[in-house]
């Protein structure tokens, strides 16, 4: 029933590296119990794990940091030099600070987890960074501001003015909900709030989520807003 179900749905593809092979295979076996996602390859330390990404190009890459040869960020830094569109990473290790999530986020990872978090918080990651966003929220994005210095010419200023609702799709994003949560909030659809994205993205000269929440807490879009500061 399962492959089935497989061959009549698309399933999420996925490559897992970890450098200990029990919780590899424990990690194998709890992804492939949601049949909507498939482990296509497995390895045990980044040039492997590389190799795989490229020969598979999965819709998700998750990677632990701490591997031989470098770990998980020597992975990343491999793909950001030569990156595979259809792939978006998601560290998931035992624990990390601030400084390597930055690095990570630059190095293009789209998600961060801890070992110790829910299967279903391990699955909502899963579809919201395949959906396209990240898997980062308030708290994260405020770490992420914390940790990195922008200096003006990191983006191009725009001297278009944002409108009301546009302000309050990127206090939405700073606060860090998904469109269909945005969506919900102003009784919009979620196409008028990807509409909206695209307006905004174009006149802040930013070309994702995470890129706009760092713009607006560093830039002080909200300043002038009732409970930001």
């Amino acid at each position: 029933m399962t492959i089935t179900r497989r061959m009549i749905s698309r399933s999420i593809r996925i490559v897992i590296a970890d450098g200990q092979t029990i919780f590899r295979n424990g990690l194998r076996l709890l992804l492939e119990s949601n049949p909507d996602l498939q482990v296509v390859g497995e390895a045990s330390e980044p040039i492997a794990a590389v190799d795989l990404v490229r020969l598979h190009q999965p819709d998700l890459f998750l990677l632990d940091l701490v591997m031989p040869h470098g770990g998980g960020m020597a992975a990343l830094r491999d793909l950001a030099k030569e990156p595979v569109p259809a792939t978006r990473a998601v560290i998931l290790t035992a624990s990390i600070d601030r400084s390597e999530q930055m690095i990570a986020v630059q190095l293009g990872a789209r998600g961060v987890l801890t070992k110790d978090v829910s299967t279903e918080l391990l699955f909502k990651c899963v579809e919201c960074v395949h959906a396209g966003q990240y898997w980062l929220g308030h708290q994260t994005v405020s770490d992420l501001v914390d940790a990195i210095v922008l200096k003006p010419a990191d983006y191009r200023p725009s001297k278009a003015t944002l409108t009301s609702r546009e302000l309050d799709i990127v206090a939405a994003i700073v606060d860090g909900a998904s469109n269909r949560e945005i969506a919900q909030q102003f009784g919009l659809s979620p196409q008028t709030i990807k509409n909206h994205l695209s307006s905004i993205f174009d006149k802040l000269g930013v070309s994702n989520r995470l890129e706009l929440a760092l713009y607006a807490v560093n830039h002080r879009v909200l300043s002038d807003r009732t409970g930001l500061h």
